[in-house]
C-alpha cells in the first residue's frame, strides 16, 4: 500500500525525535554510568525505533542507534581494541517471533537446520572480554562500542570468579598459549541492597539497580573500591580457536580452565524446548541470587553460528529471547474521568495498548489531579509505564523530548460527568458535590449486570465496585470495552478470573428487548413495565437491532403516547420520556452500539401463545421454581404479568406464605392457583 506524504512526514519526525532520546539515554547509560530510565524503557524505545525503519525503510540512516552495540568508551581508562567485534543480540518477546527468526536463519543459509539450540540465562550485568598469555590473565576489557573497549585489567583481578592463573584438567584441551574469553560482570541483589544500605547511611544517591553498580564498579579508577563490591562473574564464551565445534563444547572447556560457568544453561533439542526454557524462568528467576532479563537463544553447531554471520549489529544464529518488561513506553491517547462510590473523580489515561509484564495494558489509574501536575502529563504524551512487582500499571514518568506541541492540557472537570453537579475540590480530592452521585452511580451499573437485565455472572457487586475504584469504568458502555490485561493486573485476580470475566461479558452482548429497557435503570421502569413497552414496540413495523434503534423509537413517543400503552400512567411516561431526551444517555446508548450490544425482540418471536390474554399476579415463595422463574415461563407463553391485583386478574399464583394479595383475590372472586395447578395450566393452556 502507498504510504502518503503526511505519513511519511509523521515517520520521520518520530524517528528523529526517538534517535536523539535514544542517544541521550545512551550516553547517560554507557557513558556516565548514570541511566535515566530502566532497562525495559530503553529496549521499548528502540524496539519502537526498529519498527518505525522497518515499515519506512527509505527513513533508516547509517547513524541510527539500532546500528550501533554498545557506548563509547571512558577517557579514563586507556583503549583496548578486541580481536572481533564484541556484537550485541538482537531481542524477541513473543514465540511467534522466536519461529520468526529461526525461518529467517533458514532461508539465509538455504537449507533445512538441526533444531539444536544452547539456553543460557541473560544476566543483567556488564559483557567483559579476558586475555590469558600462557595460562596467566593479561587483560580484561569491556565491551564498550563493540570494536574497542576500555581496559579494567586490575579491576577485574579484583574479582574472586575470575582466575588469575588458568590450568586444565581436560587432556584433549590443554592450555593453549593466547586464550580470549567472554562473560559477564554481575552483582547479587543481596549485595546491591547492602550497597544502597551504606549508601543511604552515607547520605549518599542510591543505586537504581544491580547492573548499574556492576558497571559503575568496573569503572572505578581505584581497584579497592571495586575489590569492596564483591562483584560476580560467569564466562560464556570462547573467542579462540580450540578446535570446538559445538557451542555447548565451549562451555564444557571453559569450566575445564577454571572458570565459572551459569549451571543453569541447557542443551534443547527443539523450539518447543526453547519456549519451556524461557517460560520456566520467567517465573522462577526470583529463586536465583542475581538479575536476568530474558534467555540467550543459540544455534548449538558452531558452523552454524559462522555461516549465519551478522546482519546490521547482531549475529544471526543467536537471539535474546527477553521476558515481559516491567516497564515500557507509549502513547497517551486520551483521559476519562470516572466517578467512584464516594463521588471522588479519578482521571484514568487511555493508551495505545502496550504489554508490560506480560500483560497488554491499555489503562492506568492517575490516582488524582495532583499526579497529573507533578508528572506534568499533557494528552498525546509518550510515557513510561510501570508494573514494578506485578502491581496495577502506573505512569511514572513523562518523555516530554518527544513532544511535537501538539499535546493537548488535561482540564479539571467543572461538572461531574455522571449527574451534571458541581465538582468541590477537598484537598487532593475533586469530589462530585451530590452526596448520592457515587453510590448511585454504583447502583445502576449493578442493577445493568443484574439476572433480570443483562445477566452478567461473575460481575458481582464487590467487582463492579472495584473497577469502578480502579478507574476501569465510567458508565455501563465501558463493561463491554474490558480487556483481560486490565483486569488480571488488580490485586486479587488471577489470568483465569480476568479470562471468565472478559469472555462472560462478550457472551453477553446479545439481549431481548425487555431485559435491554429493564437494564438502562429508568425511574418507575420495572419488570413488567419494560415487557408493556416491548409489546408496544412489537406492533411497530421499525426492525430493532441495535441500542440506537430504541433510542429513536422512544424519541417518536410522546408522555401522552406513552400512557396509550397499558399500565404506564403520567408519572412513569414523564421519566421515560426524560430519559431518552437526556443527552447523557444518548452518548450511553451510542456507546453500547460502538461495544457491539445487539436486540433481539423475543415477544414477537412467541409461537406457543396459550397463555395470551391472561393476567397473572404471584404470591407465597414457590417450591420448583423461583418466583422470577415463573414469570419467564408465563411470558415464554404469551401471559402478561401484574404486580396487583385487580378485576382484570386472570389468576394469582400462591406458594407457600402467600401474601395481601391471597386475600384481595379471595375478595375479588379471582381463580387462585398453587404451584401444582399452575404447572399444569401452563402446560395444557386454561380453559377458554
Amino acid at each position: 500500500m502507498k504510504k502518503d506524504r503526511l505519513e511519511i512526514k509523521k515517520a520521520r519526525e518520530r524517528l528523529l525525535k526517538l534517535k536523539k532520546e535514544i542517544n541521550r539515554h545512551r550516553h547517560a547509560y554507557h557513558v556516565l554510568d548514570n541511566p535515566m530510565v530502566s532497562d525495559a524503557v530503553f529496549d521499548s524505545l528502540q524496539k519502537e525505533l526498529a519498527n518505525l525503519e522497518k515499515q519506512f525503510p527509505e527513513l533508516a540512516a547509517p547513524d541510527s542507534p539500532t546500528q550501533r552495540v554498545g557506548g563509547e568508551p571512558l577517557k579514563e581508562f586507556k583503549k583496548v581494541r578486541h580481536e572481533s567485534p564484541m556484537i550485541s543480540l538482537d531481542d524477541t518477546f513473543s514465540e511467534e517471533d522466536a519461529r520468526d527468526w529461526f525461518l529467517r536463519l533458514e532461508n539465509f543459509l538455504k537449507k533445512k537446520i538441526k533444531p539444536e539450540f544452547y539456553c543460557e540465562l541473560k544476566i543483567d550485568g556488564l559483557a567483559i572480554e579476558l586475555i590469558y598469555e600462557n595460562g596467566i590473565f593479561v587483560q580484561g576489557s569491556t565491551r564498550g562500542d563493540g570494536a574497542i573497549g576500555e581496559d579494567v585489567t586490575q579491576n577485574l583481578r579484583t574479582v574472586e570468579a575470575i582466575p588469575l592463573k588458568i590450568r586444565s584438567n581436560n587432556p584433549k584441551h590443554p592450555v593453549p598459549a593466547r586464550l580470549v574469553v567472554r562473560g559477564e560482570i554481575f552483582i547479587t541483589r543481596k549485595e546491591f541492597e547492602r550497597i544502597n544500605r551504606e549508601q543511604e547511611k552515607k547520605g549518599g544517591k542510591l543505586y537504581a539497580n544491580p547492573r548499574n553498580i556492576a558497571a559503575g564498579s568496573i569503572r572505578q579508577l581505584d581497584p579497592k573500591i571495586t575489590a569492596a563490591r564483591k562483584l560476580d562473574s560467569f564466562q560464556y564464551a570462547i573467542v579462540s580457536d580450540l578446535g570446538q565445534t559445538r557451542h555447548e563444547e565451549e562451555h564444557d572447556i571453559l569450566k575445564s580452565f577454571g572458570f565459572k560457568i551459569n549451571p543453569n544453561n541447557k542443551l534443547v533439542h527443539s523450539l518447543s524446548e526453547v519456549f519451556e526454557f524461557r517460560d520456566y524462568w520467567v517465573k522462577h528467576r526470583e529463586k536465583i541470587p542475581y538479575e536476568i532479563d530474558g534467555t540467550v537463544i543459540i544455534a548449538n553447531d558452531n558452523a552454524i553460528f559462522k555461516a549465519g554471520g551478522v546482519a546490521g549489529k547482531a549475529p544471526r544464529a543467536a537471539i535474546a529471547y527477553k521476558f515481559p518488561p516491567r516497564e515500557a513506553e507509549t502513547v497517551v491517547e486520551d483521559i476519562k474521568v470516572q466517578v467512584g462510590r464516594t463521588g471522588a473523580l479519578t482521571p484514568v489515561a487511555v493508551m495505545r495498548p502496550v504489554s508490560v509484564g506480560g500483560v497488554r495494558i491499555t489503562h492506568a489509574t492517575l490516582h488524582n489531579f495532583d499526579e497529573i501536575n507533578r508528572l506534568g502529563l499533557k494528552i498525546g504524551d509518550t510515557v513510561v509505564i510501570s508494573r514494578a512487582g506485578d502491581v496495577i500499571p502506573q505512569v511514572i514518568k513523562v518523555l516530554k523530548n518527544l513532544r511535537t506541541g501538539k499535546e493537548e492540557k488535561i482540564r479539571i472537570p467543572a461538572k461531574c460527568p455522571v449527574d451534571g453537579s458541581k465538582i468541590v475540590h477537598e484537598g487532593a480530592i475533586y469530589r462530585c458535590s451530590n452526596p448520592r452521585c457515587g453510590a448511585r452511580h454504583q447502583e445502576q451499573l449493578r442493577h445493568f449486570v443484574s439476572r433480570r437485565a443483562f445477566d452478567i455472572r461473575g460481575l458481582g457487586g464487590k467487582i463492579i465496585d472495584r473497577f469502578l475504584d480502579e478507574g476501569l469504568i465510567a458508565d455501563a458502555a465501558d463493561i463491554f470495552s474490558l480487556k483481560e490485561g486490565d483486569i488480571k493486573v488488580l490485586e486479587r485476580f488471577g489470568e483465569r478470573s480476568a479470562e471468565n470475566i472478559v469472555r462472560e461479558i462478550g457472551e453477553k452482548k446479545r439481549i431481548t428487548l425487555a431485559k435491554f429497557i429493564y437494564s438502562l435503570g429508568i425511574l418507575n421502569v420495572g419488570e413488567e413495565t419494560a415487557i408493556a413497552l416491548t409489546r408496544e414496540i412489537s406492533n411497530f413495523k421499525f426492525q430493532i437491532s441495535k441500542p440506537t434503534d430504541v433510542l429513536k423509537i422512544f424519541q417518536k413517543l410522546s408522555p401522552k403516547d406513552l400512557q396509550d400503552i397499558h399500565d404506564i400512567g403520567p408519572k412513569v411516561s414523564e421519566s421515560i420520556h426524560d430519559w431518552f431526551c437526556e443527552p447523557g444517555n444518548k452518548k450511553l446508548l451510542e456507546k453500547l452500539e460502538e461495544a457491539g450490544v445487539k436486540i433481539e425482540n423475543q415477544i414477537s418471536n412467541i409461537k406457543n401463545q396459550r397463555l395470551k390474554g391472561f393476567t397473572f399476579v404471584l404470591t407465597g415463595s414457590l417450591i420448583s421454581m423461583s418466583r422470577n422463574e415463573a414469570k419467564d415461563k408465563i411470558r415464554a407463553l404469551g401471559g402478561e404479568i401484574s404486580e396487583s391485583v385487580s378485576s382484570k386478574t386472570g389468576y394469582v399464583v400462591a406458594g407457600e406464605n402467600p401474601g395481601s394479595k391471597y386475600d384481595k383475590a379471595k375478595e375479588l372472586g379471582i381463580k387462585i392457583l398453587d404451584e401444582k395447578e399452575f404447572n399444569k395450566l401452563s402446560s395444557s393452556g386454561p380453559e377458554r
